[in-house]
């Protein structure tokens, strides 16, 4: 039983505090410092561990860095450097039986811009925390991108082999999945669904920093894998088996990331879904939650139950290759295709774990800015699920070439079609929400627009893949690298910068420049469709993808892609310029410049450090623009603004 520690009063008055923090050296403090010295110790630790094992059962050679790496660098390093930046210290101290304390939220909120750089509690800290972070790799794998464009844009070999090449596109998709795209939602959601449930915080806070922290393991996990001998992991983010199990070293890099990546997105899921399960403001039912919450609700659910399988598959492929186990060889009775299945049983719904919280965005900003209820929510929140039950049976249709059961093939072609529904119920909805609306034409409703349009594209060329004949002619070739970016660049990256600018002045307080923010969506918008829409052409006569040379008569039509690639990473620097400079001296921003109705603009920008001074009172719908009297939420005693209803 743990000890409370109350004391007299005289006692009190005169004895020091024992629940203030003891001083600590430098190197003792939570910290880098300590992360630094503590991730070698525990490199060390699992080195010991590994060593000792192999030398007691007499197995040659004692240091055998297929094993050293995988348990040493990869696993107890990473622990290690978890225990040193402090994600451990508060459970640690309960669990060492000292003295109970109250909670002084001294790890709370954030003063200046170092507490951006520690285990912080607060939900909107760590919401910044993870774009920021998200951003470094999505700049990194898109140097990576234009390094092998810059290959591509001549036949031949120009500037890196065919094994770095590999490696330059496994790592550039791992990052922009695993690392970008999945998370930066997470940072998205992170700052704004307590808010909009009128919570003060996220039902785990702790649990909430230390999911954060599981993520630049990750990402410096992949980055990593370049220094291996033998070069980076260069089996593309699908890291088929059995070819995975015959890489050089640097595989088991990308293995061990998505553990980390996943235990990331599994622990920030779980977090999300007793959040919004317990702890929405009162009268706020779940009919009358922002289509955002339900959005993050339905993905959470899909992470949830679909992440461990790609973690298991890893484990497998690992296994392989080091334990000597044959899941996937089938040399000793493996059976090889059992990858693809467990992997894309994942990975498909994983399509929809990076698109359904950009779908939850885009909701919010269509309603704001057309200053119209949503058309048809309900069915909008019904067709979320919808997606969420026919995600699952659609994951063999990435398969009609790998030669699995014929019979397989039909029923996957029919429920893949399927899904295209209630993903069309909610093109429909946006659309008819924006009918004689009084649209307003500012940077986040570009780029929701400039998302509607590119998703559609992506929709319908994915509408061709899914028959069966359409799908092995254009299989294995740029048709496909077209399809994935109108999905993952058109729809989810063009909706993590609506809702980057949306949520700008509520994060910063302070309002970015809206010339800038156009011209980047301009920018952004032209070069990207230059890049990736002609690779449906060249995909569709012919030219393979995963190649680093490639036929002459492909030659004019590459340069002009490499160009234009060129143009989208350039489009990035008037993004990163608009939002450093406006954060710095932008000017300060009103609590509701959207004059929206959703509980996050009801507090001051930025919020108070716990979010509300009074619990809110939810009355109504979150979306009822133009209805007279209609409100969502009571605060202060007072009603919503009137223009915040017209």
């Amino acid at each position: 039983m743990t000890a409370v520690d109350h004391g007299t009063p005289q006692e009190s008055a005169h004895a020091p505090d024992p629940w203030a923090p003891r001083p600590r050296g430098f190197l003792m403090r939570p910290g880098f410092a300590r992360a630094a010295w503590c991730t070698g110790l525990f490199f060390l630790i699992g080195m010991y561990i590994v060593v000792s094992i192999r030398w007691l059962a007499g197995w040659d050679p004692v240091y055998d860095w297929n094993i050293i790496t995988p348990v040493g660098a990869l696993t107890t390093a990473p622990i290690g450097f978890l225990l040193g930046i402090g994600a451990f210290d508060y459970w640690l101290y309960w669990i060492s039986g000292r003295p109970t304390r109250p909670e002084d939220h001294s790890g709370h909120g954030a003063r200046t811009w170092k507490d951006y750089f520690k285990v912080n509690t607060d939900h909107k800290v760590i919401g910044v925390q993870y774009l920021a972070t998200t951003f470094v790799f999505f700049v990194l794998g898109g140097l990576m991108a234009m390094l092998f464009r810059a290959e591509l844009a001549r036949p031949g070999m120009q500037f890196v082999d065919t094994q770095t090449f590999n490696g330059l596109v496994s790592v550039h998709a791992a990052l922009m999945i695993f690392v970008f795209i999945i998370p930066a939602f997470a940072g998205l959601a992170n700052f704004a669904v307590p808010l909009m449930l009128g919570a003060p915080d996220m039902a785990f806070p702790r649990l909430n920093a230390l999911s954060y922290w599981l993520l630049p393991i990750a990402g410096l996990m992949f980055l990593a894998s370049f220094l291996a001998p033998g070069g980076a992991f260069a089996t593309g983010w699908t890291s088929y088996a059995p070819l995975a199990s015959e890489q050089p070293i640097g595989q088991i890099f990308f293995n061990m990331g998505v553990q980390w990546a996943g235990a990331s997105s599994i622990l920030t899921a779980l977090n999300f879904l007793v959040t919004i399960i317990t702890m929405r403001a009162p009268g706020m039912t779940f009919w009358r939650m922002p289509l955002l919450v339900w959005a993050n609700f339905t993905t959470s659910l899909l992470v949830v139950i679909a992440t461990p399988f790609i973690a298991g598959s890893q484990f497998f492929v690992m296994f392989d290759r080091i334990l000597h186990t044959s899941f996937f060889t089938a040399d000793n009775g493996g059976y090889v295709l059992g990858y693809q299945h467990i992997f894309w049983f994942y990975s498909h719904p994983a399509v929809y774990i990076m698109i359904l919280p950009g779908f939850g965005i885009i909701s919010e900003i269509v309603s704001v800015m057309s200053r119209k209820p949503i058309f048809g929510y309900r069915l909008m929140a019904i067709s979320l699920l919808g997606i969420l039950v026919l995600g699952f049976s659609v994951w063999a249709h990435h398969m009609f070439v790998a030669g699995m059961a014929d019979w397989l093939r039909v029923p996957m072609m029919i429920s893949t079609l399927l899904i295209a529904v209630p993903t069309g119920v909610k093109v429909f909805s946006w659309l008819a929400t924006m009918w004689e609306g009084r649209i307003r034409l500012n940077t986040p409703m570009l780029f929701a627009l400039g998302f509607i349009s590119m998703f559609v594209i992506g929709g319908l060329s994915g509408i061709y893949l899914a028959s069966v004949p359409i799908d092995i002619h254009a299989s294995d070739t740029y048709f496909i690298v077209a399809h994935i970016h109108y999905v993952l660049f058109g729809g989810s990256v063009l909706t993590i910068f609506a809702g980057i600018y949306y949520w700008f002045p509520k994060m910063t307080g302070r309002m970015y420049n809206e010339r800038l923010g156009k011209l980047h969506f301009w920018l952004t918008f032209t070069s990207f469709n230059l890049t990736f829409f002609p690779m449906h052409w060249v995909g569709l006569v012919g030219m393979p993808r995963r190649v680093a040379d490639y036929a002459d008569r492909f030659a004019n039509l590459n340069l002009f892609v490499t160009i234009a690639s060129f143009a989208l990473g350039a489009s990035v620097v008037v993004f990163f310029y608009n939002v450093i400079v406006s954060w710095a001296r932008g000017p300060i921003a009103e609590s509701n410049p959207w004059r929206a109705m959703t509980l996050e603009w009801q507090v001051s920008s930025p919020p108070p450090v716990f979010n509300f001074d009074e619990i809110p009172q939810v009355v109504g719908g979150p979306y009822e623009y133009g209805v007279p009297g209609a409100r969502h939420a009571i605060l202060s005693g007072g009603a919503v603004p009137q223009e915040a209803r017209t």
